[in-house]
């Protein structure tokens, strides 16, 4: 997806001064503190969750521990010893009390054996437990035929994963990220770049790779496994500092991806009333979240429980610039959103009188911002070009200028909000004589805006339309697009079938008119920083106005006929991209797809190579290149992708000092077309069947590399696919702008699925 844009060619130095031992001493030294961050987060999880106890003893709870204590206490009364005489070897050992008789020691006794043994008993079920889901057999086999030994090994999971889990009740049962074998990878990369280069580029290509493998390879690989063992994921932390937060270029259409609304229909033309609602469900969801009483994300059609530690940053959570590398900052809490209209910032606080602010409550804050006459003052209506351009002019500027005073007061206020609410100025939508047209303008306008009108610094933006349509845009570093995702779909969900509104489009409920208005924020900004703000807000038009975007519906055939072929929907998908990209440039070339690795703990994104020799075969071997695909995909998430393994093998690389031709070579491919899907996870909050029109449209992101392409699409029940296609208009190569890859994918969409009818 679009963290395929920030892997391309990142570059970072470690600079120790010494010799080369030095430099080992870096290196053992960055695997040593990422184990420290890593068993420091497990604490600060452990303190800050609100369930830590519960959570902390799952799968048992702890009525199970009154139960074994119980049971133990009568066994003695019944003059019966299921301690094997560790009970009295206890009581042996505790101190001689004046206030306690021989049988008050006998009960304190039975009570440290009764917890022991509960506590052991927890922790024998979760080592089982992680034991099993060490095992991904399942994922290989053909779907509908479940070999005996994955049906006992499902049976065994259902049995340890226990009853009723919490959002975070798996996390210490998950097993770490392994570190594939350097051969493995080695194989699997030149398997993936065999159609993509001449037999004389292969064999050149191929040669590095025998002597990386040879030579530096297992040193490197050493400090990995050694990372692996000592931190939660050897992956993961060095993903988000190196390929985010050190990541230097706009975050806007480079890193941001966004997220549409209903695209048929609007649940009110009542831009107030829309932002009510929306803002209510959001919080709704926090405080869901902050209970843990969001269900555990599963695997599709099994129980097998994913990672959810992403979900830990969702809200209160901004991304601070940096001269060289950005933080993440993120509260326990926070009692307010910050919202933009029409150039100015104010706060909306979301209590009053300890609660939480009803949905008619927020509908008029918002409208008394709507109504509000007041100018922006001198760089207000600008400011937020700073956090789509070049991270650092923005880190110096918020250096210089807002350390201090009401700069520095309206700033906080706006990185401290739960998130960011734009209510923009225009209309988005399927309107106008040209709907596809309209689509395509909606498409860009959640992208960037107008490049001053979001916080792009901010975990996620919500932005709600003139016209009630509404869409959101998100920050990357701190989580991936799923996670957004699962709480859209329960925003507009819970808008639409819950909230609703009356008769008239305004918000249902009751409100208090003794709450306080929004308050507008103030801002100093002297004409130097104005002077910053113009040259940031210069380079992110530049980048808004090179991307072409076109999204559009295909209604012809879904999932349910490309399943009749037996073929993988995804995979069938990605045959049809490549045959499209074939036919527009008449080459094959390097492809992204992004798959998640959630099986692990704290795990993220693995990338899918998804065009292989198998692929360049033509339509004679479709089928063939379907399992391909799907060995491939099913690889990456279970640990054993090409990419990632390769980046942390070039992290290490650096921090040794050391210089690999054939590592250097590899991560500077460029990725000319990056893909993504991000399926709807809580169907069982809509109704396609009797409301097929009220589900989300799906999302996308801007182009990976200048000259290729991004693609997103979304599988939406059994008879539609939405896609949404970026590229620059700058580009020589794709010239012919998202319009010929468009009707290029439609007719590879009808031929390919010819070809499965006639061989079926």
């Amino acid at each position: 997806m679009a963290e395929a844009h920030q892997a391309v060619a990142f570059q970072f130095t470690v600079s120790p001064e010494g010799i080369d031992l030095q430099l080992s001493h870096a290196a053992l030294k960055e695997v040593y503190l990422s184990g420290l961050r890593s068993w420091k987060k497990k604490f600060n999880q452990f303190k800050n969750e609100r369930n830590s106890f519960v959570t902390g003893v799952y799968p048992a709870s702890p009525s199970s521990w009154l139960f074994m204590v119980t049971a133990i206490l009568v066994t003695q009364y019944s003059r019966l010893d299921p301690s094997m005489g560790m009970i009295g070897k206890i009581k042996e050992h505790l101190p001689v009390s004046d206030y306690l008789s021989d049988q008050g020691l006998t009960v304190l006794s039975a009570l440290a054996f009764s917890t022991g043994l509960w506590l052991a008993l927890i922790v024998t079920m979760r080592s089982i437990l992680k034991m099993l889901l060490c095992y991904h057999g399942w994922i290989f086999e053909e779907h509908g035929k479940i070999s005996n030994t994955t049906k006992i090994w499902l049976a065994l999971v259902k049995i340890f994963a226990g009853r009723k889990p919490m959002l975070y009740s798996y996390q210490a049962s998950l097993p770490r990220l392994p570190v594939p074998a350097l051969k493995d990878t080695m194989q699997r990369f030149l398997e993936s770049v065999r159609p993509l280069k001449t037999d004389a580029e292969f064999q050149r290509m191929a040669g590095l790779a025998r002597d990386f493998e040879r030579t530096l390879g297992p040193r490197l690989q050493w400090y990995l496994k050694l990372k692996s063992w000592w931190a939660s994921n050897y992956v993961s932390d060095w993903w988000e500092e190196y390929v985010y937060l050190r990541s230097r270029g706009p975050l806007m259409v480079n890193s941001n991806y966004y997220g549409m609304d209903f695209i048929y229909v609007t649940p009110t033309p009542i831009q107030a009333a829309r932002a009510g609602n929306l803002v209510y469900a959001m919080l709704l969801y926090r405080r869901k979240l902050t209970r843990e009483e969001i269900k555990p994300n599963i695997t599709p059609n099994s129980f097998i429980p994913l990672c959810a530690a992403q979900w830990e940053r969702l809200f209160n959570t901004t991304r601070l610039p940096g001269v060289g590398k950005d933080t993440i900052q993120h509260l326990r809490d926070s009692k307010h959103i910050a919202v933009y209209h029409a150039g100015r910032f104010f706060r909306v606080w979301l209590y009053h009188n300890g609660r939480l602010m009803r949905p008619r409550e927020l509908q008029a804050q918002f409208q008394m911002i709507l109504d509000d006459p007041t100018p922006p003052l001198p760089g207000e209506e600008k400011l937020g070009a700073l956090t789509a351009a070049d991270r650092d002019p923005w880190a110096r500027a918020r250096q210089t200028y807002f350390r201090s005073g009401v700069n520095e007061q309206s700033l906080s206020i706006v990185e401290k909000a739960a998130f960011f609410v734009t209510l923009d100025t225009s209309e988005q939508g399927l309107q106008g004589p040209n709907p596809s047209q309209a689509l395509d303008a909606y498409s860009k306008s959640l992208l960037h805006g107008r490049c001053c009108d979001r916080w792009f610094d901010k975990s996620f933006t919500l932005i709600v339309y003139r016209n009630g349509k509404s869409g959101i845009n998100a920050e990357h570093s701190w989580a991936d697009a799923p996670i957004v995702a699962h709480l859209w779909e329960y925003t507009i969900a819970t808008d639409a079938f819950m909230l609703g509104y009356d008769a008239n489009g305004n918000c249902k409920g009751d409100m208090d008119s003794s709450i306080p208005p929004p308050q507008k924020l103030q801002w100093d900004i002297p004409p130097e920083c104005q002077q910053v703000i113009l040259q940031s807000l210069s380079v992110a038009l530049a980048l808004a106005n090179d991307i072409d975007f076109n999204a559009f519906p295909f209604k012809e055939f879904g999932k349910g006929l490309i399943k009749k072929c037996r073929t993988s929907p995804d995979s069938f998908i990605q045959l049809c991209l490549q045959l499209a990209h074939f036919r527009d440039k008449q080459k094959f070339c390097l492809t992204y797809e992004a798959s998640m690795t959630r099986l692990f703990r704290e795990g993220r994104t693995e990338t899918v190579r998804s065009c292989t020799i198998d692929l360049e075969m033509q339509l004679r071997l479709l089928r063939v290149a379907a399992e391909k695909h799907q060995n491939l995909y099913r690889h990456a998430m279970t640990g054993a992708g090409i990419d990632r393994h390769l980046f942390c093998l070039y992290v290490v690389s650096k921090y040794l000092g050391l210089d690999s031709p054939f590592l250097r070579e590899v991560l500077s491919e460029p990725w000319r077309l990056s893909t993504s899907q991000t399926p709807i996870q809580q169907m069982e909050l809509f109704d396609l069947q009797n409301h097929p029109d009220y589900v989300s449209f799906g999302g996308g992101f801007g182009p990976v590399d200048d000259d290729g392409y991004g693609v997103s699409y979304v599988i939406v029940g059994e008879d539609l696919i939405n896609f949404h296609v970026s590229c620059k208009f700058s580009s020589k190569e794709t010239v012919s702008v998202c319009q010929h890859i468009k009707e290029e994918l439609l007719r590879s969409l009808g031929l390919i699925l010819l070809f499965l009818l006639m061989k079926s």
